[in-house]
């Protein structure tokens, strides 16, 4: 296959993985909402003679799972399971009587919102007005620790089922899997136009069909040929930790996996060129735009202008030393984290970094940097750093950086300076037990 890995990485990075700032904000709601959830029932409660609680929370879908990817639509929603015992709520206690007394409560403390939060089939929804919902699955937990999920009936379901599946999948394939997930979901959502199978349905079969290669685009291609041969044999997709249960509920449902077999198949069958020996990386990156339809893969001679989606959007040089997390831990994001920076220099007050970012101005040059980082992680834990230059200087000094390296400043913070001028950025990953659990970001803007 023509080799363009390196632009493929710098695709997948930063066209498809949802940035974590992002990712961080729909926590952020999360937990304000399950704080809303929590003073409403407390409300209701003292209004109404009851004892309604939350024993338990958990966080699952494509969040939890860490394969939520970029739209330009920005629908990206989190889904938490609000787990009662069943002796808190009574036995008899129907699923919509369940999922009112949530929602009720709810209102109780939301206000200035998109509409009123909404009683589901499946869930309880809130909608923000930039897109973004926040969905409570209603779970009780009987006394013999067996959960039930509030559908339109009280359905046996434990919440951490599916991400614990994927999670040992993960584990056991590696985290190119999860990366050909969010490519196979990155394609699916190419075009408004189509209607594609839901993220669960294509974890399962990338998780079936998986085809291990060293490059990425490799192992997307070959992976995605092998859904298709799958696909030919039969469309039937089963539960991954429950076989006697389809995830093909409705005939919309069997629409949508045949429509994920034609477009696969007609777009890998126009790109067959990438794998002649004669391939030009103008063809490649025309074959890569036809699957993904992104204006990354718009080709240019003049390499100082090439993937203009990048250039205009969120540009900088991909390097080679770069390094990502995912390559070298396991991501199993359960707890929070928040960057922040004094900014000192002499003769001048220290400020925070935040409060400069807010004012919207730039840090100049000859500044020390002291980062640290804020998280929920309960103790021990490491804290990892990525410090990445950007901009024509850090280029031409070839000071671009990248890799993720240890704190130098007590056991927890980083140390740096403020040496040229460019839109840098800095990550910090909270490392416990060998998993990265947290992920935070703040742009370093330097003028």
């Amino acid at each position: 296959m023509f080799d363009l890995s390196k632009e493929f990485n710098k695709f997948y990075s930063e066209c498809t993985v949802l940035p974590q700032s992002t990712q961080n904000d729909l926590r952020n709601k999360k937990t304000l909402n399950i704080d809303r959830l929590k003073a409403g029932l407390k409300e209701l409660n003292d209004e109404n003679g009851t004892s309604y609680s939350v024993s338990d929370i958990k966080e699952q879908g494509s969040i939890a799972m860490s394969t939520v990817v970029q739209n330009d639509d920005k629908d990206y929603d989190i889904d938490i399971a609000v787990i009662f015992d069943e002796e808190n709520i009574g036995s008899d206690t129907g699923t919509t009587t369940i999922k009112h007394i949530v929602t009720n409560a709810l209102k109780k403390k939301c206000s200035n919102f998109k509409k009123d939060p909404e009683a589901l089939t499946n869930c309880v929804r809130i909608e923000y007005a930039d897109g973004y919902h926040v969905d409570f699955a209603i779970y009780k937990k009987t006394s013999d620790g067996t959960y039930y999920h509030a559908g339109s009936s009280w359905q046996e379901r434990n919440p951490m089922s599916i991400k614990n599946w994927f999670s040992d999948a993960v584990k056991n394939k590696g985290d190119n899997l999860r990366s050909v997930v969010r490519l196979s979901k990155m394609f699916c959502k190419s075009r408004s136009s189509w209607q594609m199978p839901g993220g669960l349905i294509q974890s399962v079969l990338c998780d079936e069909c998986f085809v291990e290669y060293e490059r990425l685009d490799e192992c997307f291609y070959y992976t995605m040929k092998g859904i298709i041969k799958r696909l030919e044999e039969s469309i039937e997709v089963y539960n991954p930790t429950d076989a006697t249960k389809s995830l093909l509920l409705k005939q919309k449902d069997r629409d949508k996996m045949n429509n994920w077999k034609q477009r696969l198949s007609d777009k890998l069958d126009k790109i067959d060129v990438i794998l002649k020996s004669d391939c030009t990386k103008k063809q490649a990156f025309d074959s890569w735009y036809k699957v993904f339809n992104h204006d990354f893969w718009l080709y240019s001679d003049n390499e100082s202008t090439q993937n203009s989606y990048s250039n205009i959007v969120k540009s900088y040089t991909y390097a080679s030393s770069e390094e990502y997390i995912r390559n070298k831990y396991k991501i199993d994001i359960n707890y929070s984290a928040r960057i922040d920076c004094n900014v000192e220099a002499n003769g001048f007050r220290p400020r925070l970094l935040s409060h400069i970012l807010k004012c919207r101005e730039w840090l100049p040059k000859s500044r020390t940097l002291t980062f640290y980082c804020e998280t929920d992680t309960p103790a021990p834990y490491e804290v990892l750093w990525k410090i990445r230059n950007v901009g024509i200087e850090a280029e031409r000094r070839k000071m671009i950086r990248g890799e993720i390296i240890r704190s130098n400043y007590g056991r927890t913070k980083r140390r740096e300076h403020t040496d040229f001028e460019g839109p840098h950025f800095v990550e910090c990953y909270i490392i416990k037990n060998g998993v990265c659990v947290a992920i935070a970001r703040i742009d370093v803007p330097i003028k």
